[in-house]
């Protein structure tokens, strides 16, 4: 086996397998080569190389999104662990474990004018769990050989140092495993730094994560108020796939004092439950607002995309609102007056122990309106002209069961929002920091774990702006991408302001004249086009068919009547 001969660098990689984290995302550099060596020239870790650092961080945050483990980035010094920052807010906002391990210049090389080199230490300060800043390794100058005192005091120091780098090194990676974010591991290396020897110089102290103990809560106040509660609505945010027991969906959804609203990206379906929540609301007058006005409200999962249904319960506040989670709560609605800091499951397995489902007409009222509210859009949907909202329809309807969905921020996770979603796939979108910036990169990494095909729907802003996600050696074959390109940010249209305006198309709208195509010639993506309803119906049927390399289906849509099209249609369904 061949290791680094620094110690350090041997204790990071030794660490890392002992907290099983197996997949890491290196960026090409010279600092980190210690870090480089030891990953690839052992066969437990699955190493990538991505070369733009914006890129590999998201490539990684897709990657721990589906296996819910650590993965670790890996950087050598200066702007590399900077171009991190995106996919690290990302992955904080959205509990997703990341592991950044930084190489960094030695201590008495910063700060003098050497090159590649910036303040390393707390630079994710306010967006990251934990940062541990290591010391480097001292080094046994000839002068201790030829005094025992010397070597002695070295020997101490450097044992102190290699102990307090254990501790550190654990407590990150403990901190990304139990509490589910993004940590950073600050590494100073000096040279040599391409030394090799083939056996471990170091055996670190491992340090088990501590299991989260649940609180002891008291149900009884909280079930009485259940009990006598009328009107409860469940709103569910982000979620994974299988995260709630069955049996707890069906005591929900069998409840008829409660509603529960989903939204695509909280993979939850029960055939009394309200998927498409802007769908339901965004039409309702005052009085009928009123009516839906909630005793308790019960949230659980993560951030929610729908603007509609924050403004509604900010606006018709509940008497209760209870938040279930391990992690954060937030207080959206400004009326947070409980979290319950255990697992969903568990909060349902106790607080059912003691409620009864009582009379009410709140489901019923709401599912009669939502069935007109399905009868409209079908009928909206036959009569528009082709557009985005034409084309998701026909998009929707096309992915193959079980597929991995990955939706693009911006327009494209709005525009799914509206439709109920086939309940086989896996749908996922960066809503932690909602940005645009990475949803490709993500995508892709999310697609090297599953052999199931992988479906991206996103925009044009966001396909180009993360355009080097193609830059990439581990894409699947049955990776597909599908580019809605309306030329420019077609959600700014449908937005408040001055529209057709020079300021407008060039600063809000940013209109271009770019295709996808020349990008699919150079990364080696079969490429498809369309126009009209006609050609897209014709190529989706070859578009998921099985073949040698990945696919990119480019959709050009009329941007002028996109706005018209999706505003018309909130009066169509009232």
């Amino acid at each position: 086996m061949i290791y680094p001969k620094i110690p350090l660098a041997q204790t990071v990689i030794t660490l890392c397998k002992a907290k099983n984290i197996k997949h890491i995302v290196l960026s090409p550099g010279s600092r980190n080569a210690p870090l480089t060596i030891g990953f690839t020239h052992d066969s437990f870790f699955k190493c990538y190389s991505i070369v733009d650092e914006r890129c590999a961080g998201f490539f990684a945050l897709g990657i721990a999104q589906q296996t819910k483990m650590p993965v670790a980035l890996v950087c050598t010094s200066g702007s590399a662990l900077l171009n991190y920052y995106p996919a690290i807010s990302e992955a904080y906002y959205s509990n997703i474990p990341l592991a950044v391990i930084s190489a960094d210049r030695p201590e008495h090389l910063i700060g003098i004018g050497d090159g590649q080199t910036v303040n390393q230490k707390e630079v994710y300060k306010n967006h990251i769990l934990y940062s541990a800043n290591l010391k480097e390794d001292l080094k046994e100058g000839e002068a201790f050989k030829a005094d025992e005192n010397k070597l002695e005091k070295y020997l101490g120091l450097q044992q102190s140092i290699q102990q307090q780098n254990e501790i550190e090194i654990n407590k990150a990676f403990n901190t990304a495993l139990m509490h589910n974010g993004p940590v950073h591991i600050n590494v100073p290396f000096d040279e040599p730094l391409y030394d090799r020897v083939e056996a471990l110089t170091v055996k670190p102290n491992i340090i088990e994560a501590k299991t989260l103990d649940a609180p002891n809560e008291n149900f009884r106040e909280y079930a009485t108020l259940w009990n006598n509660a009328k009107r409860k609505l469940v709103l569910v945010g982000v979620s994974n796939p299988n995260t709630i027991e069955q049996h707890f969906l069906e005591q929900l959804g069998n409840d008829a004092s409660v509603i529960v609203l989903t939204e695509t990206t909280s993979n939850l379906h029960h055939d009394s439950f309200f998927p498409s929540i802007d769908k339901l609301i965004a039409p309702l007058t005052d009085a009928e607002f009123e009516l839906l006005q909630p005793d308790i409200l019960l949230t659980f999962g993560g951030l929610v995309v729908s603007k509609k249904v924050k403004r509604f319960l900010r606006d018709y506040k509940p008497k209760e609102h209870w938040h279930v989670g391990n992690n954060n709560a937030n207080d959206t609605f400004f009326v947070l007056n409980k979290h319950f800091k255990i697992s969903e499951n568990h909060f349902f397995s106790h607080l059912f122990m003691q409620t009864k489902c009582i009379e009410s007409d709140y489901n019923t009222y709401w599912q009669k309106v939502m069935s007109t509210r399905r009868t409209k859009h079908a009928e909206y949907i036959q009569q528009i002209p082709f557009s985005d909202f034409k084309v998701f329809d026909i998009l929707l309807k096309s992915i193959p069961n079980n597929s991995l969905f990955q939706v693009g921020n911006s327009s494209a996770i709005r525009y799914v929002q509206l439709f109920d979603i086939n309940k086989t796939l896996q749908v996922f979108c960066n809503r932690g920091t909602s940005g645009i910036d990475g949803s490709t990169s993500t995508a892709i990494g999310a697609a090297t774990t599953t052999d199931e095909q992988t479906v991206f729907v996103t925009g044009d802003l966001s396909f180009f702006y993360d355009s080097n996600a193609l830059w990439n050696n581990y894409i699947p074959n049955n990776f597909r991408i599908i580019v809605i390109n309306n030329t420019g940010g077609g959600i700014f249209r449908i937005l408040p302001g001055h529209k057709n305006t020079d300021n407008f198309d060039t600063y809000f709208e940013t209109k271009h004249h770019l295709n996808a195509s020349h990008l699919c010639a150079m990364f080696g993506f079969d490429y498809l086009k369309a126009n009209n309803e006609s050609e897209l119906k014709s190529n989706l049927k070859e578009f998921y068919t099985v073949t040698n390399t990945p696919k990119l289906l480019e959709v050009f849509t009329p941007s002028k009547i996109n706005d018209t099209t999706l505003l018309d249609y909130f009066k169509a369904i009232k």
